[in-house]
């Protein structure tokens, strides 16, 4: 391994980690619901829910086909540049938002978001790239982990400003941030080659062929399996954790200073998920990885339906947190395992529709149980783990790259 290489990359994990720690999570979604909205009948809710949605929606449409057009155009690190650029962007402009300007900031949100979110795909095709097979999941996790520590300190730092009213200041500290800490990845990750296309000519086969895509995701019978059974399981994640801030408050009386600490230590615990099952995945494999944190998060589910106080939620939470760090970090690594040579930008893109599609499932569950229970948020959560239950059975059809490894 390039070891300039292989600490740009995870640099990258860091630069990325603070915007949706302070914009997605925390302090942007509550000046967009609260002060440019306003949510006295839930408007802002709403309007926070269709601007998440559009842009997952954009992203997961466009992803397989821009990642064909990195491949096939030798265009990757440019592309990538375009999305980080496209993303501080937008932060930077939200500095002009202003209360009331609802149109404003739902643009701006969309233009960042999907900077973010795009920038993702090239990104992680990276790792199969710069790191051999035998060492992805240990470079996954301490880049997993290193992001979520990017998290713990944008939120340190934006809290306080977020309190003295000084949100521009969190804008451009955020925007900061993601230019600063990216740099390394644009100055020492390899750098763009010549593809088999012109960039106009892979436009339009990716505009074009979408269907051809899909097919050679089908023919590979190992990716096909471990896409799905990821799409099933990562929606119960996202549901979990998306669900996570109304189950706390709602049903354990949790208050908006309370939340924030609760999600600081849900950050802290994800950070050592990563790093400790960092060095199994590579040697028990992924396979294994994944079903045992399955496992937890079964578990994780069921035992919310029994417990009372806000202290065993916490425990709860930073068990989950611990599982989602590690979760993310071998799926990742598994993922890499499995792309043929030449593909990596393609099939990333494929990861990324799985993961933005996928969450339709779970919070319909979530929301269709506590419809029909009375508002019982505790049985609608551990109706969740049939997610996990489903995806943990579908894995085990997917081979495991060690072994095939050792063989």
């Amino acid at each position: 391994m390039d070891k300039k290489q292989v600490g740009a990359w995870v640099m990258f994990d860091f630069a990325n980690s603070v915007y949706p720690a302070v914009i997605v999570s925390v302090v942007f979604q509550i000046f967009f619901i609260e002060g440019v909205v306003g949510n006295e009948a839930g408007e802002g809710d709403a309007l926070w829910g269709w601007a998440v949605s559009i842009s997952a929606l954009v992203v997961a449409l466009s992803a397989p086909v821009l990642g064909a057009i990195a491949d096939r155009a030798g265009v990757r690190k440019r592309l990538m540049g375009f999305y980080v650029g496209m993303c501080i962007l937008g932060v930077t402009l939200f500095t002009t938002i202003t209360p009331g300007a609802i149109a404003l900031a739902f643009v701006l949100f969309l233009v960042a978001n999907i900077g973010f979110e795009s920038c993702l795909v090239f990104y992680n095709a990276y790792l199969p790239d710069i790191v051999p097979p035998a060492q992805q999941g240990r470079v996954s996790g301490i880049g997993f982990g290193v992001g979520y520590a990017g998290s713990a300190l944008g939120l340190v730092l934006a809290i306080p400003l977020g309190q003295n009213d000084m949100l521009w200041a969190v804008w451009l500290m955020v925007a900061a941030a993601f230019l600063v800490f990216s740099l390394p990845s644009f100055l020492y990750l390899p750098k763009d080659e010549p593809g088999e296309m012109t960039v106009a000519q892979a436009a339009r086969w990716g505009l074009t062929s979408f269907r051809a895509l899909w097919q050679e995701v089908l023919s590979l019978v190992e990716m096909r399996r471990f896409l799905l059974a990821y799409f099933f399981y990562i929606d119960g994640v996202l549901t979990a954790i998306y669900m996570a801030s109304t189950l706390a408050s709602t049903t354990f009386g949790y208050e908006q200073t309370e939340l924030i600490l609760l999600f600081l230590g849900i950050q802290i615990a994800a950070l050592v998920g990563a790093f400790v099952m960092a060095k199994p995945t590579d040697t028990l494999g992924p396979k294994k990885v994944v079903t045992g944190v399955l496992g937890l998060w079964i578990a994780i589910a069921i035992t919310i339906f029994f417990i009372e106080s806000k202290m065993a939620f916490a425990v709860v939470g930073m068990l989950a947190g611990f599982g989602l760090g590690s979760i993310q970090s071998a799926s990742r690594a598994y993922m890499s395992r499995l792309i043929p040579e030449g593909r990596e930008s393609e099939m990333f893109g494929f990861y990324a529709l799985c993961g933005k599609s996928s969450s339709v499932i779970g919070p319909l569950i979530f929301g269709q149980v506590a419809l029909l229970t009375g508002g019982n948020q505790k049985l609608s959560v551990m109706s969740i783990s049939v997610l996990f239950v489903v995806g943990a059975l579908l894995l085990q059809r997917v081979a495991d790259p060690r072994v095939e490894a050792a063989a």
